[in-house]
């Protein structure tokens, strides 16, 4: 099948691509060389491509062609879309893969480990193996009033503010050098128009869909998980869950939270590495 591509303006990680869609653009850009093996990368709700910036980095020191989307109503994706969810992410990743001349190992963190996990139980011939970080592919097991409260923090104009004013916590231990400008280039993204909207609604995912896929799963799965990840209450009993469930391994980040790929690239970027160099030589 065919994808569109749009054409293409500077970014300063590569070059800003667009993957028309029908209702809408998906904003990416690839890095790496040409004919290396490709490593599609989805970011999580409220996030940017850009999330990817050291793990993206490690990957190419390996050899590895690298391709960063953002979600819909995210970054440079368009906030034109009908449906902002797990599926839908899933169909762009896919569609990517397509275009780019997959396969591809599909890396996910938080919610986009959901769609990766869609991704590979409904389409095995484009997805080689999976790297989900933080991964949300299932819905929370926090009590009710508090998945309440998050959905009234989240439901309103003020949803972009308080987004911003968490996001903080879910690095619990280190924040980087750039880590500030990361925020900052969150905020200005979500003050584009359509995107505080988008994002709400993205906030009422539903992981059912994920969940159900996961015992499809017959690709080599890895799951990275901060121990400190302050989106799940028990994060190594997830992370163990999740990887017995697709029949995966885990790594542990100490101190980690919900995005180690930033938090200790020095930690997650060798265990992502080692494992997608260790399938190809397997292989």
């Amino acid at each position: 099948m065919e994808h569109s591509f749009a054409a293409m303006t500077n970014s300063p990680d590569g070059e800003l691509r667009y993957l028309d869609r029908t209702s809408g653009r998906i904003g990416f850009d690839v890095t790496g060389p040409p004919d290396g093996p490709l490593v599609v990368c989805i970011p999580g709700m409220g996030d940017l491509r850009s999330t990817y910036r050291h793990l993206s980095r490690s990957l190419r020191g390996a050899g590895f062609r690298v391709a960063c989307m953002d979600l819909r109503g995210h970054g440079d994706s368009d906030a034109t879309f009908d449906i902002y969810d797990d599926e839908a992410a899933s169909s762009d990743a896919v569609a990517l893969i397509e275009g780019l001349g997959g396969p591809a190992t599909v890396i996910g963190n938080s919610m986009g480990a959901g769609a990766a996990v869609i991704a590979a139980a409904s389409r095995p011939e484009l997805v080689t193996s999976l790297v989900l970080i933080g991964p949300f592919i299932r819905n929370s097991t926090a009590s009710i009033a508090i998945r309440w409260l998050m959905r009234l923090a989240m439901g309103g104009p003020w949803s972009t503010r308080v987004w911003l004013s968490y996001l903080p916590m879910l690095y619990p231990s280190c924040r980087g050098e750039d880590f500030d400008q990361h925020r900052q280039d969150i905020e200005a993204a979500m003050r584009r128009p359509g995107r505080a909207a988008a994002f709400r609604r993205t906030t009422r995912t539903d992981h059912t869909t994920a969940w159900n896929a996961a015992p499809q799963v017959r690709v080599p799965a890895l799951v990275v998980m901060g121990d400190k990840d302050p989106d799940f209450p028990d994060p190594a009993s997830e992370a163990d869950l999740i990887a017995e469930t697709l029949g995966g391994t885990v790594v542990m980040i100490p101190d980690g939270g919900h995005y180690p790929q930033s938090e200790f690239p020095e930690a997650t970027g060798p265990a992502v590495v080692d494992f997608v160099t260790g399938l190809i030589h397997r292989g």
